[in-house]
């Protein structure tokens, strides 16, 4: 089989192109796509603990924490000792944080129809569960 035969190494090529690209554009909000990510689960929810954003964004805590630290930095959250586990903290959106979301949701929005145009919704439905199976099949190997 030829390299590019490999979904692996299409997916991180890819990946790799996505993110150079949406990292473009977030320059103007001096914010990384990680970090775009953890704003994006907070303006759904709010409150949720360290632990949880690492889970959900399948990153170790401490990279979470680095990050989280960088958005705190930047007035865009806090955390607050939980209220039964001193050891685990929870997040919250700051006033800034939550003031950028649609400055920032619209170029985003925008990225996101560039990234899908010229699939249907079908096919970007069916891409979504092709991913979802091939993490699925190398979740636990």
């Amino acid at each position: 089989m030829e390299l590019d035969e490999y979904i692996g190494v299409i997916v991180h090529r890819a990946d790799l192109k996505l993110t150079n690209y949406y990292q473009k554009v977030l320059i103007p909000f001096d914010i990384t796509v990680d970090q775009w990510e953890i704003l994006v689960i907070l303006w759904g929810r709010e409150g949720i603990t360290q632990k949880e954003l690492a889970e959900r964004l399948f990153k170790d805590q401490t990279n979470i924490a680095r990050m989280l630290f960088k958005l705190e930095k930047k007035g865009f959250i806090y955390r607050v000792t939980h209220e039964t586990d001193r050891r685990s903290l929870r997040v919250y959106l700051t006033s800034k944080g939550q003031e950028i979301k649609d400055e920032i949701l619209v170029p985003s929005l925008e990225a996101y129809r560039k990234t899908i145009d010229g699939l249907t919704d079908e096919e970007v439905e069916t891409f979504r569960r092709i991913l979802s199976k091939i993490h699925n099949n190398v979740n636990y190997l």
